[in-house]
């Protein structure tokens, strides 16, 4: 059973930046997720275990950068130039049943409670 902690949400104005935490036991592969009020959960980014293998939303692609240290057991989320479309909730998920940078939503197996990330003028 893995558990996964998410902080570093707040709320910024548009063009500034945030980074993301999730702690997570093991060397799972991770992603990211957000869902605003009303809207579908959406993929952001996902990482392989070993953090060679990445992958990006065309949305955030080139503004936000995922990565891990599995020393410190933690996944970040760098999100810059950050704008108004970004406001969600973010989640990030885990599973074991992977090795490269997969993750469709469905196929993750563990999920933090989320934190909320605000950009607003």
């Amino acid at each position: 059973q893995l558990q996964l902690v998410e902080s570093g949400g707040g709320l910024v104005q548009p063009g500034g930046s945030l980074r993301l935490s999730c702690a997570v036991s093991g060397e799972p592969v991770i992603g990211w997720f957000r869902q605003a009020p009303g809207k579908e959960r959406e993929k952001v980014s996902c990482i392989s275990p070993s953090g060679r293998t990445t992958g990006y939303a065309d949305s955030v692609l080139g503004r936000f950068t995922i990565s891990r240290d599995n020393a410190k057991n933690t996944v970040y989320l760098q999100m810059n130039n950050l704008k108004p479309e970004d406001t969600a909730t973010y989640y990030c998920a885990a599973t074991l049943k992977y090795y490269s940078a997969y993750c469709p939503p469905d196929g993750m197996d563990y999920w933090g409670k989320g934190t909320l990330v605000t950009v607003v003028s």
